[in-house]
């Protein structure tokens, strides 16, 4: 998704939630600034996506059963990095705003998986604390414009831009694992809020028209 087809979406999230735009860009470019690691192009992830059969594994409560079954190249967000090294397998990518288990995903980025870290006007501790720890290869997102050196292919919680990460570069079929749309993870303390995200994650992978996401 390039970011004019994303930027309507973010207006509306952004009145839904009462999200700063400012404060998204500022901790958006902190990230760039303090990521660390080797920043990768628009290339390597096209060489590594396109054409290709992909999973993306969410952070629903049946992940850690259904991730066993992934097939062709695998995206984990989040948390799910931690079910998947769990299981043994090192994910092609991951995806994440540095919530969950951090050090799992320092490891994996550190054993080969690529990074895509995402800044945005919640999570500026978290890039304070964490940015500068990876040392593998690396991507900085934001949900505002992107500027400098970072990228937007839009999306909202981790999950769903893993889907629209791997759709914009190309994927030829997309499998989903490990999602819920319906029902918060136990550890969100605000489950009505995380449920409008999970809405909204619903909608944006809706509207990617692909026929392969079994929402």
């Amino acid at each position: 998704m390039d970011f004019e087809a994303w930027e309507p979406f973010y207006e509306e999230i952004r009145k839904d939630f009462g999200f700063s735009q400012a404060e998204d860009e500022t901790v958006a470019a902190e990230l760039d600034q303090r990521l660390r690691g080797v920043r990768i192009g628009d290339a390597e992830l096209r060489t590594l996506l396109r054409g290709k059969e992909v999973t993306v594994a969410g952070n629903g409560p049946n992940v850690g059963a259904e991730i066993k079954g992934s097939r062709g190249v695998l995206v984990t967000a989040d948390e799910a990095t931690s079910v998947a090294l769990e299981h043994g397998l090192l994910p092609a990518i991951l995806v994440t705003d540095l919530d969950g288990n951090v050090s799992d995903q320092v490891k994996a980025n550190e054993e080969g998986t690529i990074a895509v870290i995402h800044g945005h006007g919640d999570n500026g501790p978290a890039v304070h604390e964490w940015a500068s720890r990876f040392s593998g290869r690396t991507v900085a997102t934001t949900q505002a414009r992107p500027t400098g050196g970072l990228r937007n292919f839009g999306g909202f919680t981790d999950g769903d831009r893993a889907v629209c990460l791997a759709d914009h570069f190309g994927a030829a079929r997309i499998h989903l694992v490990g999602f819920d749309f319906e029902n918060p993870n136990e550890k969100d303390r605000d489950r009505r809020t995380k449920q409008r995200k999970l809405d909204w994650a619903y909608i944006l992978l809706g509207s990617l028209e692909r026929d392969d996401l079994d929402l």
